[in-house]
């Protein structure tokens, strides 16, 4: 039976197709954030240099957007192999030993992992402390927005991450280990 109809590599290959789904649908939030926060930037530009007339809260606004957009667009961002690491080592080992490769691969999951389980499990409680005080980022009389639902995209995003790093580190340990070997590209 040919590697890729196995049944382990069917499984993880549909189950990677539908969280791809998700993380793509997080990504075009997240570009759809960085072109709102273009406009209102450019509109507060304009409103300021043309009518003296600035819009309030920009600075916060961009400020919570900036987060929101990374951890929006982190998921895809490793799925896409563009998350910092040093490719030269892994490059060398997929042309030399391609199983060594995928198990250098699986060892990275598994710490980001273990990183990004700890940022979820300091993240939860300022979530939930935003949510429940009504914590706010602005000045009152002026401008004011509400900062949990930037805490909220923050767990959505790690838990987006954990997820692609979860099938991530799998398939890499199936690629270890399966006799016809991996096929990185």
């Amino acid at each position: 039976m040919p590697e890729k109809t196995r049944p382990p590599f069917v499984v993880l290959a549909r189950l990677r197709r539908g969280i791809d789904a998700l993380t793509l649908a997080l990504n075009v939030c997240g570009t759809l954030l960085i072109v709102a926060v273009m406009l209102l930037v450019n509109a507060d530009v304009i409103g300021r240099a043309g009518f003296s007339a600035p819009i309030s809260g920009v600075p916060e606004m961009v400020s919570m957007s900036i987060v929101a957009i990374v951890f929006l667009q982190v998921a895809q961002t490793f799925r896409m192999g563009r998350l910092t690491r040093s490719d030269a080592l892994l490059a060398t080992l997929a042309r030399r030993f391609p199983r060594v490769r995928s198990f250098v691969e699986f060892i990275f999951c598994v710490l980001a992992l273990f990183i990004m389980g700890a940022l979820l499990h300091a993240s939860t409680p300022l979530f939930v402390k935003s949510w429940t005080r009504g914590t706010y980022e602005g000045t009152i009389g002026d401008f004011t927005a509400p900062i949990w639902p930037v805490k909220l995209i923050i767990l959505i995003g790690c838990v987006a991450l954990i997820v692609q790093l979860t099938v991530s580190a799998l398939i890499a340990l199936y690629h270890s280990f399966s006799k016809a070997g991996p096929a990185h590209g």
